[in-house]
């Protein structure tokens, strides 16, 4: 589990198809200092498992159910990652709680300059709707949010200028591809009504 706050970002130096699977390999200095295999890591806000890793570099598998439902189908080296490593129980929870369980991934349909930052309009799925409720938490590529604005079909992310200098969403722009979990909160009330009603 994570907390959406961004530690580190890293660079994607590989990436190699070995069957249905995605090998990929990712620089980022001094941050897998201690981290040991078989550690999650959220890369753009995906859970994925430490397979071998130095200080500063680490590689990653993906498995294709994986790759199709993120952004990672259209990853490719050089591309910068959001990093994050798995909270503690003694964590500070800064953000929201976040799964690294990606729900989709949907296109930024605007970014626009502000005085205090920058907002960004994003696709909303109609799926994912019901989840989503404005001054609510979103994850986007691992960055915890909050929902500003909710339109029919999709919502607005206002960026104060910390965030967009500590993650990739500087790099973003109409078009990009971006990783969204929405808050597990409201799946797990509606899976708790659903059942009540069976029972």
């Amino acid at each position: 589990m994570f907390t959406g706050i961004i530690q580190s970002t890293g660079t994607i130096l590989s990436l190699e198809t070995r069957g249905d699977a995605l090998t990929m390999r990712l620089s980022a200095p001094g941050f897998f200092k201690g981290c040991n295999l078989g550690d999650s890591v959220a890369n753009d806000g995906v859970c994925l498992s430490i397979e071998s890793c130095t200080d500063d570099e680490a590689t990653f598998c993906l498995m294709h159910q994986t790759v199709e439902n993120t952004s990672f189908k259209q990853a490719e080296p050089g591309k910068l990652v959001n990093l994050e490593k798995a909270c503690r129980a003694d964590s500070f929870m800064g953000g929201h709680f976040v799964m690294g369980h990606v729900d989709t991934s949907v296109k930024v349909l605007a970014v626009a300059n502000r005085e205090t930052g920058v907002e960004v309009d994003l696709e909303l799925p109609k799926d994912l709707r019901r989840y989503v409720i404005r001054r609510g938490s979103v994850s986007l590529n691992g960055i915890s949010l909050t929902v500003a604005e909710k339109f029919e079909d999709s919502i607005r992310v206002c960026i104060i200028p910390e965030t967009l200098a500590r993650t990739n969403l500087r790099n973003w722009v109409s078009g990009t591809i971006v990783n969204v979990e929405v808050d597990m909160l409201g799946k797990y009330i509606e899976n708790y009504l659903k059942e009540r009603d069976l029972a």
